[in-house]
């Protein structure tokens, strides 16, 4: 309870600050009163489709079977009649009662009550393929000498290094190999024809054989898989001799069991609760990926039935080279390590596919009703090309230099592991005909020439006192050299045969600019069935040229010298060295539509195919000195120049100072060489 006054005091302190907040709102809702914006909104009118599926799906038919309605603009006479002579276009012609004539727009005939009727008939847009020619050129050029020096060992390694020379050397050595030369890109139909011409003539002089491995194969015909000369059913899969993919989970899974185990990736704690680091040395100077990938199918034009009044000349190659350099000389001191006797691969693979599209049936229908009695021409003057030349080259130098010791933490190199990749993917689908008259020559060639070149000459020395006691392993080998093509033609397995006089005269009627085709040849077995011939004439030659060329060189020769750290030289560490295990590359397809019925050539038949394989594996060069300790001592010097005094004994390296003539010294005997 309040006494009076503090009441007193209470009720009128309440009543002020009533009356002052009644004064504010006041004030406050004359100046901001708030006023109410009536805002009409039209009303959009709904639209409402109406929707109805008047059709039912039906299950699902395996045995279905579709043809394609003719199109309306062919009219195919039904009965005999007599007909009118009229004048039209070359382009488009017709055939009654074995008369071809051309087509008109309307024309007239008497009927059998003499009744005279009109006939209309649209000639078919039919589009000209035009030449293709693509020339692609892909290169890589990469350059990662490195040169690195670890660990507190007072020295510089400088040894000789190694230039392009050799690798460059080892390249012409391996391009004598191949039968084929260094063809020029062409740039005309002339051309074309004669980087044809030549490549038949080099390969029909291809050795049999040689200093290197070769597969020599030439025939009419080569069917089936080959692994370096070998017949097989199956071929290699990549995957199992490479992987381009990381392999990322293995790694997680065991940084996850370390930590539960409280372990780190370098270091732990020990029992007494120090903190122990691992003591190792790791060093990859290898692991190139080197890939050339090429995928170009050509389906640009094609017929049921050609007729050609020159040759046919027809060239599948696939030429393939492996040369590996892989010298390599390990010092004696690292004997007791484990070395990977991972040996290197080379794979030549090759493959040839014919794929034939008939069924082997003798069709033909009963009566000259069901053949064609109309077609239409589309013309090219000249030559029809259809090129692609594709050529893929990756040059990459990785020549590093390193001089390492431990001292006594977590050392890791990395100096390659460098990624190249040229890849091409053409897709050419173009047009059909059921009939082709070409006035010249056919000229078809499919060429996949791959070369993988490797120089892998390693060097692994010591100083004269170098030593160790932990676990070691040296890995200088273990390379990859792959070369993978595969020509696929699409024809029928006996399609070529000889003109016949009919045929012969059919072209003479294109020739002179008649374009009448001769009933016979509208009789073709091939046509049965069909109203109308959609025709390609080309008065030139077809030249239809696919060329691949890949090439993979990489030099990797490193120089790796190992080294006792000059004030607290750790025994215990455990060495990896890693210099070799790269991949080289080469992956190439080419699927090509030769014709999809028959052929009829008036002139000379040429068909070849070609199979050349060959491996180079050399032992040289050995650059001039084949004792890796050696090398490794005349090529390294002291940083500080005191260190060379002969009184000088403040480092642990001062047994590498002594005279190589002291008798006291257990050494190699070169361990002299490293003051010079």
């Amino acid at each position: 309870m309040m006494d009076k006054f503090t009441e007193e005091i209470s009720h009128f302190i309440g009543f002020f600050h009533i009356s002052v907040e009644n004064a504010r709102a006041r004030e406050a809702y004359q100046e901001f009163s708030f006023t109410k914006t009536d805002v009409e909104v039209e009303k959009l009118p709904v639209h409402t489709s109406d929707f109805a599926a008047p059709f039912d799906l039906l299950g699902f038919e395996p045995g279905f079977g579709y043809r394609a309605p003719a199109p309306d603009h062919w009219y195919v006479l039904t009965r005999p009649i007599e007909t009118q002579s009229v004048s039209g276009a070359r382009t488009v012609g017709h055939q009654i009662d074995g008369r071809v004539l051309p087509d008109t727009p309307n024309y007239g005939f008497d009927g059998p009550n003499n009744i005279i009727n009109s006939v209309h008939y649209l000639s078919p847009d039919i589009q000209p393929p035009g030449s293709v020619v693509n020339h692609f050129h892909q290169a890589i050029s990469l350059s990662d000498d490195d040169y690195f020096s670890v660990g507190g060992h007072g020295l510089t390694f400088n040894p000789e290094p190694i230039d392009d020379a050799a690798v460059l050397g080892g390249f012409e050595e391996a391009s004598a190999l191949s039968p084929l030369g260094d063809l020029a890109r062409p740039g005309s139909s002339e051309e074309m024809i004669g980087v044809i011409k030549t490549v038949i003539e080099q390969l029909e002089d291809a050795p049999l054989d040689g200093d290197a491995v070769q597969i020599h194969i030439s025939a009419k015909s080569i069917d089936g898989i080959y692994v370096n000369g070998e017949l097989v059913e199956e071929a290699p899969n990549i995957e199992d001799y490479h992987s381009l993919a990381k392999d990322q989970n293995s790694g997680d899974e065991s940084e996850g069991e370390e930590s539960a185990e409280g372990k780190s990736t370098n270091t732990w704690t020990k029992d007494d609760g120090t903190v122990a680091i691992e003591v190792s040395v790791e060093v990859h100077t290898g692991g190139n990926t080197l890939i050339n990938n090429v995928v170009l199918q050509n389906f640009w034009t094609g017929a049921t039935v050609t007729i050609v009044a020159g040759d046919h000349v027809e060239v599948n190659a696939i030429v393939q080279i492996n040369a590996l350099w892989d010298t390599d000389s390990i010092t004696s001191a690292v004997s007791n390590w484990t070395q990977d006797a991972a040996a290197n691969e080379m794979f030549n693979i090759a493959t040839f596919d014919h794929l034939d599209i008939s069924d082997g049936s003798e069709g033909g229908a009963s009566s000259s009703d069901d053949y064609p009695a109309f077609w239409a021409v589309t013309e090219i003057h000249g030559d029809l090309m259809i090129v692609n030349w594709l050529e893929q080259i990756i040059f990459m130098s990785d020549d590093d230099v390193g001089i390492l010791s431990s001292s006594g933490v977590t050392t890791s190199v990395i100096a390659g592991d460098n990624f190249g990749v040229n890849h091409a993917s053409v897709f050419e689908l173009g047009f059909s005909y059921d009939l082709i008259i070409i006035g010249g020559s056919i000229f078809d060639a499919n060429i996949i020439h791959q070369m993988n070149v490797l120089f892998d000459n390693d060097y692994v020395g010591a100083t004269a006192d170098f030593q160790t006691s932990g676990e070691g392993s040296v890995s200088s080998s273990g390379n990859l050299l792959w070369n993978q093509a595969r020509i696929g033609t699409i024809s029928d397995a006996d399609r070529f045969d000889s003109l016949s006089q009919d045929q012969l005269g059919t072209l003479a009627s294109f020739a002179n600019g008649e374009g009448s085709i001769s009933p016979e040849l509208l009789s073709d077995e091939a046509f049965a069935g069909l109203q109308g011939l959609r025709v390609l004439y080309i008065s030139g030659d077809l030249i239809n040229l696919q060329y691949i060329r890949q090439t993979n060189i990489l030099g990797d020769s490193d120089q790796i010298a190992l080294a006792m750290d000059a004030i607290a030289p750790n025994l215990d560490a455990d060495w990896t060295i890693e210099t070799g295990s790269n991949a080289l590359l080469n992956n190439a397809t080419i699927i090509d539509l030769d014709s999809v019925g028959k052929t009829y050539v008036g002139g000379q038949q040429y068909s070849q195919e070609t199979l050349f394989q060959a491996e180079l594996i050399s032992g040289q060069p050995d650059f001039g000195n084949p004792d890796p300790d050696a090398l490794v001592n005349e090529a390294i010097l002291f940083l500080d120049d005191s260190m060379l005094a002969p009184d000088d004994h403040s480092t642990a390296s001062d047994a590498s100072c002594m005279p190589s003539d002291y008798d006291g010294h257990t050494g190699d005997g070169v361990n002299g060489m490293i003051g010079h």
